[in-house]
């Protein structure tokens, strides 16, 4: 299986990186290939929201965002990974992601797998509520398979971050 991972952090060593890596170890073990889009770092700019792309074409913004749509439909599942916050991805991979619009009608139609890797400070329950919410509304609206999340709790630095979410990320990447 094609793998694709869009990495949301700025944190390049960070904690939901780290559990990148553990799903990546996971799913090449597993037989897998990965490819990994740094949102962070790359060169991506917002959705202009001119309707250029006619949500079934390239997008008008000169930047990294269409050679991603075009892995992206050529991937048989996308792992989604972020830091939470306040209560949802961070902007960085927000910004890919409303760049989907540009091929929505292919995406939806691969009916693709999918999953979630979100990391944040806090321990509580109230914490990764939005965000699981969020990604299953749009794995929903996507129809992607949902294959699974990692949602770390009290995972501000990767010295603090509990161990089980190693374990958890590794075990989603044997099993996507």
């Amino acid at each position: 299986m094609n793998i694709l991972i869009l990495c949301g952090s700025p944190h390049r060593e960070g904690t939901s990186n780290t559990l990148v890596k553990e799903f990546i170890r996971g799913a090449e073990e597993a037989g897998h290939k990965t490819t990994v889009y740094d949102c962070a770092h790359g060169n991506i700019h917002p959705c202009l929201g001119c309707d250029c792309c006619g949500m079934n074409g390239d997008c008008v913004q000169k930047d990294d965002g269409n050679e991603v749509l075009n892995k992206l439909l050529t991937a048989d599942a996308v792992v989604f990974s972020t830091p939470v916050y306040y209560f949802g991805m961070s902007a960085q991979l927000k910004m890919m992601i409303d760049r989907f619009y540009a091929r929505n009608g292919a995406i939806t139609r691969k009916r693709m797998k999918a999953a979630l890797i979100a990391t944040a400070w806090n321990d509580d329950e109230v914490v990764m509520k939005g965000i699981k919410t969020h990604f299953d509304i749009i794995f929903d609206y996507l129809s992607f398979q949902n294959r699974g999340m990692v949602l770390a709790k009290g995972a501000g630095t990767v010295g603090m971050m509990p161990k089980r979410y190693y374990a958890e990320a590794y075990q989603l990447g044997q099993s996507i």
